[in-house]
Formats: C-alpha cells, sequence, structure tokens
C-alpha cells in the first residue's frame, strides 16, 4: 500500500488519517510545525503506523497526498510543503474556498468561485503534480463512511490526469463509495465546490449533518 500525507490536523485531517491507519496504510500528518500538538494526539491514538512532521515532511513522505487544510490557507500550505515534493504525485484535493470573516455561514471566496475553482488554483501551483477534487462536499464523518448518509450517495470527482482519478477511485471505493461521476477535468469543480452553499444550508434547516447529493438517472 501506498504511502500517504494528510496535510491539516482539523477535524477532516484527523478523520480522513484514523480512517486511512484502520485500513492498514502507512499515513504521516503534516502541519505548520513538526511539534504541533493535535498532530502529536493524533499519532499517540492511533498506533505505530502514523507519524507527523511538518507540511514539508509530509509532503515528500507521502505517495498519496490529501489536502485537508481550511480552503483559504490551502495554497500556503502547499508552497510551506515545497512545490517539488508534489512532483508525480496524486493529490487528493477535499478543501473548499470558503470565507469565515463575517461569520457563519461563510461565502465562498469570490477570486476562488464561479469562473475559478481552489482545486484550479491547486493544479496550477503545482503543475507536475496530479490533483484530483473529491470528497468537499460532505461531512468529514461521511466523507469516510458514504453510508453514514443513510443511503447510496453520489460523489463526484474532478482532474486532469485518468491514472490519477483511478487512484483516488480506489480510495472513495474504500470510504463505501459505490456510485462514483467522473465530471472531467480540474475546471469542473468549480461545480461541486458551488454545492457548499446548498450544503450548509441544508445542514442549518434540518440540524442533521449526516446527508449527501444523490444523483438519480
Amino acid at each position: 500500500m501506498k504511502k500517504i500525507a494528510v496535510l491539516g490536523t482539523g477535524m477532516v485531517g484527523n478523520t480522513i488519517g484514523t480512517k486511512l491507519i484502520e485500513l492498514g496504510y502507512t499515513v504521516m500528518m503534516g502541519s505548520r510545525s513538526a511539534n504541533n500538538e493535535k498532530a502529536q494526539a493524533w499519532v499517540a491514538a492511533v498506533g505505530e503506523k502514523a507519524s507527523a512532521g511538518t507540511f514539508e515532511d509530509a509532503a515528500k513522505f507521502g505517495e498519496i497526498i490529501f489536502n485537508c487544510t481550511k480552503g483559504e490557507a490551502s495554497l500556503e500550505a502547499i508552497r510551506m510543503a515545497g512545490i517539488e515534493n508534489f512532483t508525480g504525485k496524486t493529490v487528493i484535493d477535499i478543501a473548499n474556498p470558503l470565507d469565515f470573516s463575517k461569520g457563519m455561514p461563510p461565502s465562498l471566496i469570490p477570486e476562488l468561485s464561479n469562473t475559478n475553482s481552489l482545486g484550479e488554483e491547486i493544479q496550477k501551483l503545482i503543475p507536475d503534480g496530479n490533483v484530483v477534487k473529491t470528497l468537499n462536499i460532505v461531512n468529514c464523518e461521511v466523507m469516510v463512511d458514504a453510508k453514514r448518509s443513510g443511503g447510496d450517495p453520489t460523489m463526484f470527482l474532478c482532474g486532469n490526469k485518468a491514472d490519477a482519478k483511478e487512484e483516488v477511485k480506489t480510495i472513495l471505493q474504500q470510504f463505501s463509495w459505490s456510485d462514483i461521476i467522473d465530471l472531467g477535468d480540474i475546471t469542473t469543480a468549480r461545480g461541486t465546490e458551488m454545492l457548499l452553499p446548498i450544503w450548509l444550508r441544508t445542514w442549518f434547516a434540518t440540524g442533521n449533518g449526516y446527508f449527501a447529493f444523490k444523483i438519480v438517472r
């Protein structure tokens, strides 16, 4: 099994990293500092297949890299990780370009929406990496277990390289996603990222975060 890096120590990174460990992967969690308390606590909780380091350490380590950072900080985190450390690697981007500066609900960052996307900007920043946008349209617990939504939901993926998308499909299937739609190249991430406003409002309206989208066809 390939070594995996998880960039980000928040709830999303913790949930993704823990599930990958359960599946048998060796995982390094990356953050701004090598001794990040959240990362160290995660390592202590999940066992010997886990480790922690800086963004750069993790990007060097991982053969597959998950971007679990906040969307507003993703580009900075990738620069800190070292552009060269993404060369030839599949980068699974699950972040969203959300602006929380005016409170809840957040809005989409204007320059990263409609005619652009965070996924595209990450791909531009790491031209020799293979960015695949997916999992950004559900909460983190549903990300790693599709059945938590209460049904058989649909997951989208977007990316420029077919081989990378096939690699990501394998992980999605390990996360219990069986209905997967390939939307096309990375520009189609504009659509999936713009699903976040309706996801957030559905969450507020129902008080339930354990739901997902289904394309009936």
